[in-house]
């Protein structure tokens, strides 16, 4: 079994974590509306009023798109969209290019709508689409080393940063925070390249400092692309 290199500091980030997540979501109104994944499965669809369907970018099964830069949404977790939703819809995720979009589409939808969305998203098959990471790569993308991201998610960078399944779950799962593995490679990159650099910033805090901003300032360019091509290609197993 790997085990991590877990430093006593890094426990206590991530007990802070766990503890910061379920204060936010217990103080959060939008968390006790009843969800109905039947109108969200109509908002996905179709949309409603200025919010466009969800399923023109991220799929029909909700597994994302490498080409369009979208996320993979089913299954990443019911309280975690809500969140992602809520801080579009304030402005508090501002994310760049074609995710602009999201903007617009948080800020058109009400509580209620968000949370029936995400409970929908929840309800869809738990199915494999790793990303291609070959095509990717013959079309000009710079792709990472599998076999080097999947040393860094399960046992960290020694010095430097916990392993990710520490706070994410073994192979990227964990039921209290986002689904990683089978994530899509290029939204990997550029969220983990955002909070790198600062332009995005919404990531839960402890002590005024953002969990995942502090990890990825300590990721090269080159960890990055590693552990995003580990995480892409990653089978979906639940512990």
């Amino acid at each position: 079994m790997l085990k991590s290199t877990f430093t006593f500091s890094s426990w206590l980030l991530l007990a802070g974590f766990v503890l910061h997540s379920s204060a936010v979501l217990a103080d959060d109104p939008a968390a006790n509306l009843h969800a109905d994944p039947a109108a969200g499965e109509v908002i996905f669809n179709e949309g409603k009023g200025d919010a466009s369907a969800c399923i023109g970018c991220h799929g029909m099964t909700g597994l994302g798109s490498d080409m369009m830069g979208a996320p993979r949404l089913a299954n990443l977790g019911q309280d975690y969209i809500v969140k992602q939703l809520n801080d579009f819809a304030a402005a508090s995720r501002v994310p760049e290019g074609m995710g602009a979009v999201m903007l617009g589409v948080g800020a058109a939808l009400s509580e209620q709508d968000r949370r029936d969305v995400a409970a929908f998203l929840d309800t869809l098959p738990n199915a494999e689409e790793p990303s291609d990471l070959k095509t990717l790569a013959s079309e000009g993308t710079k792709v990472g080393k599998s076999e080097a991201g999947k040393l860094i998610v399960a046992k960290g960078v020694r010095g430097k940063v916990p392993a990710c399944q520490d706070c994410h779950g073994f192979n990227g799962r964990a039921s209290h925070i986002p689904m990683i593995n089978q994530q899509k490679y290029v939204y990997l990159v550029n969220q983990l390249n955002g909070f790198r650099t600062g332009t995005r910033t919404n990531d839960p805090k402890v002590g005024g400092v953002g969990i995942m901003q502090g990890i990825a300032r300590k990721l090269s360019e080159e960890n990055i692309a590693d552990i995003s091509a580990y995480l892409s290609t990653a089978p979906r197993v639940t512990p």
